[in-house]
């Protein structure tokens, strides 16, 4: 009996840390991918492009940490993670990189 509460407390725990580190790493890669995004795709200065963008991504940052914790399984948060990096990627391709 109390091996299968530990086995499950170390399940728990395992799960919790994917998780943080889907919320911390991936999701700064989320933001990362959309900051540069929309920096080379906004029809303004450079500078002011750079500036939007970064603001922009201080939002995506928070909501994809929510969203790791939020989802179903780790797989999930992951896989949700992924389908939300691939615009701003196909968008980075299509324009050639950042800028």
């Amino acid at each position: 009996m109390a091996e299968t509460i530990r086995s499950a407390g170390w399940a728990y725990r395992g799960g919790v840390l994917v998780r943080a580190i889907a919320a911390i790493g991936g999701g700064y890669g989320v933001s990362a991918l959309w900051a540069a995004a929309i920096a080379t795709w906004l029809p303004a200065a450079k500078v002011e492009a750079a500036l939007t963008a970064t603001l922009i991504a201080l939002v995506v940052y928070p909501c994809a940490i929510m969203w790791c914790f939020a989802a179903r399984s780790a797989v999930r948060a992951w896989a949700g993670l992924a389908l939300v990096a691939l615009l701003p990627a196909a968008a980075l391709a299509l324009h050639g990189g950042a800028a």
